[in-house]
């Protein structure tokens, strides 16, 4: 996997699915995915090989995030809690590094559904142009003509290094919009705050008690079962701490 600071080394991604009510690990997987976007399906196999059952619902954080995802989750019925990208900021700073005034920024531009383009603060219009599909999304691209832009005397503050403005419009299927209005909600926000206490004590514990921040062994399969040990030592652990010492304190106490 690429390193932080440049190169290539072994490394591993390991997936830790923690059940909150009961503060165990439930399910563990090894891969040499460079990131977590297609993680969450294979973690979900993996809980129901463990417990013969799919979770109700699921809270992951931003990096598991996608349409797919989404999608994967609404057709088995499973409630997804996860945030969505912030695709309007990403925006914003890209045409900020363009030298794009806030003033001619996409949401000043007004779209015209019945003659299908665009209207910019100027009254010109941006015509469509293409249409792409991907992932269920269809993204439409509109460009203004080039004689409009060459002759607009706001031209250095709309599109300062092109020769003509162009916008994108993008649709989602539906089951992204669903989920955008649910993670919009106060209920959806407050499960999300769980997210940290539950999925991250368990990596944590690993790391910090066990001193597990680098693997021994080497290969997909030796690190699997190094970090089969591990967690299987931290459900026993908390077993102890959560179930067995409150027993012995209350038999003392008898």
């Amino acid at each position: 996997m690429q390193q932080p600071g440049g190169g290539f080394a072994p490394s591993y991604n390991v997936q830790i699915s923690s059940d909150a009510k009961a503060d165990l690990i439930v399910g563990m997987g090894v891969t040499q995915a460079a990131n977590d976007t297609g993680e969450l399906v294979p973690a979900l196999e993996r809980i129901e090989a463990n417990l013969g059952e799919m979770p109700q619902q699921v809270v992951v954080d931003g990096g598991f995030m996608n349409q797919g995802t989404i999608m994967a989750m609404e057709g088995q019925g499973i409630d997804l809690i996860g945030p969505m990208p912030d695709h309007a900021s990403q925006t914003v700073a890209a045409l900020e590094k363009r030298g794009v005034a806030p003033e001619f920024f996409p949401q000043a531009f007004r779209y015209d559904a019945e003659r299908n383009c665009y209207l910019c603060p100027a009254g010109r219009d941006l015509a469509f142009e293409s249409r792409e599909k991907s992932e269920g999304s269809a993204r439409y691209r509109y460009r203004a003509k080039l004689a409009d832009c060459q002759s607009c005397p706001s031209r250095g503050q709309c599109c300062p290094q092109s020769q003509r403005r162009s916008l994108v419009r993008t649709e989602e299927p539906p089951e992204v919009r669903r989920h955008r209005e649910k993670m919009a909600s106060e209920s959806a926000r407050e499960i999300y705050k769980q997210r940290s206490q539950i999925a991250e004590f368990p990596n944590a514990w690993i790391k910090e008690k066990f001193g597990l921040r680098q693997f021994r062994l080497r290969g997909l399969f030796k690190v699997r079962i190094e970090a089969l040990w591990a967690c299987l030592t931290y459900n026993i652990c908390q077993w102890i701490r959560l179930c067995w010492r409150p027993k012995q304190a209350v038999r003392v106490g008898n």
